[in-house]
């Protein structure tokens, strides 16, 4: 099981807050081309700013507005986000299709008011008790609850591992 009770990072903030599409994330011209999520990942956000990728550490969270992750069912958006070392994407709202995609994968989905978090914040995310920290400016910031169940995904890296790893459900209510 992956130890999954709290993460610290940066904010990387986007210059574009809503609607960050699956080919902002991760350009189309890269979907047949690169298939190491790890070679994929240093392409993220290319078309929003080239250097961006550069710029992100392990760990770091990317925080956006709303309806994030919309356009495609591409999985690459999330899976090359999660090669990057994202520890979560902190948004007001996501695309269904990305929001899955992305659980699907283990990588984490945070919704809540973003407006208060600004480029280069220092936070930190319990989700343990479902906070978030901006440590920078020295505020708790309500996020929506993370269910029983999303945790135990998030815990074993991704749905897809969890069904692997116990051939089936095996959450009780």
């Amino acid at each position: 099981m992956t130890a999954f009770k709290i993460s610290s990072g940066n904010a990387i903030k986007l210059s574009i807050q809503d609607n960050v599409n699956t080919d902002y994330i991760i350009s189309g011209r890269y979907k047949f081309r690169i298939q190491d999520p790890k070679e994929l990942s240093k392409y993220i956000f290319e078309d929003i700013d080239p250097t961006l990728s550069a710029k992100i550490n392990q760990g770091d969270f990317i925080v956006a507005g709303r309806n994030f992750g919309c356009g495609s069912s591409r999985e690459q958006a999330p899976v090359a986000l999660k090669a990057k070392g994202i520890s979560a994407i902190i948004a007001k709202s996501f695309a269904r299709i990305f929001y899955r995609n992305a659980m699907n994968i283990g990588l984490p989905m945070i919704e809540c008011d973003t407006d208060s978090i600004d480029g280069g914040n220092a936070l930190t995310l319990d989700f343990e008790k479902s906070k978030l920290f901006n440590n920078t400016k020295k505020i708790e910031i309500k996020i929506n609850p993370i269910s029983k169940t999303m945790k135990i995904f998030l815990e074993n890296d991704g749905v897809i591992n969890y069904f692997k790893k116990y051939k089936g459900l095996k959450i009780e209510a």
